[in-house]
């Protein structure tokens, strides 16, 4: 039966979603000629290229409408969802192809500079897309951070209902829920036949997710569904109200219990007992790409190991003198040895309830506040700032239990969408206070908000540029960011030494403890993944070495299961960052300007590594 004709009964459905964007294209906008196309750029660009680039983007615009629409500001498929079925990434990559073969054909001889780095990341993006095609990473698209359990109920508190047209544009796309949970079955059917699973542990919390959206109190009152939450500002007996009721009870319900029960039946006696992706149908070179789209540099997985053993080395040997700073009563006493006196003390911040709050609210206020006292500081760091503002939301309840601390969704100027910081609120004794600044620093500004928010807003290049994802940069930026509150708050000092919006020896064990987190990535994703290392001992590693919470551990563990690479990517993209501000300051000495450097590195987007790096030294000898 195809895709289109499929009927999905109210009592029994398959159905299909996406996971994640796949690597490459797919996460660039893409708008068609309009206003976002190709933009008034000098005219001496190269017309093939350009007009190149406008094909990509109007096409990666109808294949991902909801994720790149509403980014750049154009709803001509307001009501459409990613077909994610095996033609639909058939054709697609089919596509790819063929542009890479032209991209690569084009004569750049007299090009410009700007054209020359257009062309060069689109080769870049689809080359490695053709690279991961054979992985089939799309047969694998559930899992506790990813797919249709996730994503789409989280769809509606991003989607922008600022014209009248789009209230029917969402009824629309809820017809087609069934529909995209059904590719989703579809895909891991396919993964199944082909020998292609996930490990067991980043599904079985799947089920629950999935159930979620399939209770009896949404099946007696679907307005309670998160589906439904575009819609709330709507009479009682509108007739988009009602029909959206309907589909949400008739369809909607039962296509995620339908979900839920070829989880449990059908997918998880299918899934991995193992847990490294080098012991799938895709064996090392799985694991091997995955380094190489995260980091964006070609490091072996011993090289990233050996340089998270050092990192974390460094990091403990600073965190012991924030201990002796604080007003812990074991520094008073006498230890056997330092790693004893620091297991002692994490136990304490464990423990100890001024470190915690009693409900959701407080916690959120806390980030709100942190945020408001950042806000002021962002001009003595950049000249640049972005237009769109951002919020603090609550991760909701459905996804809370198995999502890490907190996660970013952008928004667009455009579309007149702002930006979320998403906290998790689960579980609060897992939720210290001092996570809050660095984490607010890292998730808001200047962070993953700026970095994004900032890209979105870029005129001077190509749309097809402004959403470039490469998570060594967008990642290593965030951690960067969290290094700057060193640099805020100037009037804050403890003991004599500056230390910012750290002042506080709590708060600065936090920013250690967040930065030994990326740093413990290193060792335990590439032992999982590479060294045969068990769940369990990743587990032990990250509660022995970090004052990380156990739920916490046991979470980003499970993440690196399911998403091999991607958490080495934090650490990777901030050490080059750092090297980078070095290497400008010794060169420039006084002439060196803070706001000016932070500024030339986010104002061409997100860049590879290699990229950024030769960018920063151009720009360095023009400041010279």
């Amino acid at each position: 039966m195809s895709r289109t004709s499929r009927i999905i009964p109210a009592a029994a459905l398959t159905l299909a979603f996406a996971l994640p964007l796949p690597p490459g294209l797919p996460a660039i906008p893409a708008l068609a000629r309009t206003a976002n196309a190709s933009p008034d750029l000098p005219a001496d660009r190269h017309p093939e290229l350009l007009a190149l680039m406008d094909e990509i983007l109007a096409a990666t615009l109808e294949r991902f409408p909801e994720s790149v629409g509403p980014a750049l500001g154009d709803d001509t498929y307001n009501d459409r969802l990613t077909d994610n079925s095996p033609a639909a990434f058939k054709a697609w990559r089919q596509r790819q192809s063929a542009w890479l073969a032209r991209a690569r054909a084009l004569d750049m001889d007299g090009a410009s500079d700007a054209d020359h780095l257009n062309r060069d990341l689109l080769i870049y993006q689809l080359d490695l897309a053709q690279q991961l095609a054979p992985l089939h990473r799309e047969q694998m698209p559930v899992n506790t951070m990813g797919g249709p359990q996730v994503w789409l109920p989280q769809l509606g508190d991003r989607v922008p209902m600022t014209k009248p047209g789009h209230t029917k544009d969402w009824v629309r796309r809820l017809e087609l829920v069934p529909l995209a949970i059904g590719d989703a079955i579809d895909q891991m059917r396919a993964g199944i036949e082909a020998g292609r699973v996930p490990p067991r542990v980043v599904v079985e919390p799947t089920i629950a997710q999935a159930m979620a959206q399939a209770s009896s109190s949404i099946r007696a009152d679907p307005t309670q569904s998160p589906f439904y939450s575009p819609l709330r500002s709507l009479e009682p007996g509108d007739e988009l109200a009602a029909q959206a009721q309907a589909i949400i009870r008739d369809r909607i319900v039962p296509a995620y219990l339908e979900l839920a029960l070829f989880l449990q039946n059908e997918y998880l006696p299918a899934c991995r007992d193992t847990t490294a992706i080098s012991d799938s149908i895709d064996g090392e070179l799985a694991y091997d790409l995955a380094l190489k789209q995260h980091t964006t540099l070609d490091l072996t997985a011993n090289q990233v190991h050996e340089l998270g053993l050092r990192e974390v080395a460094r990091i403990k040997a600073e965190m012991m003198g924030v201990i002796a700073r604080s007003d812990w009563s074991g520094n008073r006493a006498r230890w056997a040895s330092d790693d004893k006196k620091f297991a002692e003390f994490i136990g304490f911040l464990r423990i100890e309830p001024r470190f915690y709050f009693d409900t959701p609210d407080e916690l959120l206020r806390a980030y709100r506040d942190a945020a408001k006292i950042i806000d002021a500081e962002m001009p003595r760091l950049f000249g640049m700032l972005p237009r769109l503002p951002y919020g603090v939301r609550a991760i909701p309840d459905f996804a809370a239990g198995a999502s890490p601390t907190a996660y970013y969704y952008p928004g667009s100027i455009k579309s007149g969408v702002p930006g979320y910081f998403m906290a998790n609120t689960h579980a609060l004794d897992q939720r210290p206070t001092y996570d809050i600044i660095a984490l607010t620093l890292h998730e808001g500004v200047p962070g993953h908000h700026h970095q994004i928010a900032l890209a979105l807003e870029l005129d001077t290049v190509h749309p097809l540029r402004r959403l470039g994802r490469y998570t060594a940069f967008s990642e290593g930026w965030g951690l960067y960011a969290e290094r700057l509150g060193l640099e805020m708050g100037k009037d804050r000092v403890d003991d004599g030494v500056d230390r910012g919006l750290y002042a506080d020896p709590y708060d600065d064990f936090g920013r250690l403890n967040f930065e030994m987190w990326r740093a413990m990535r290193l060792v335990v994703d590439t032992g999982l993944h590479t060294k045969g290392w068990s769940r369990q001992k990743a587990i032990d590693y990250m509660l022995a070495n970090a004052a990380l919470t156990e739920t916490n551990v046991r979470n980003e563990v499970d993440r690196y299961i399911g998403w091999p690479g991607q958490a080495t990517a934090y650490k990777i993209g901030q050490l080059k960052i750092l090297e980078l501000r070095k290497r400008a300051e010794s060169a420039l000495g006084e002439r060196f300007d803070v706001r000016a450097f932070h500024d030339a590195l986010l104002d061409s987007g997100a860049l590879p590594l290699p990229v950024l790096e030769k960018k920063i030294d151009r720009w360095i000898e023009a400041q010279r």
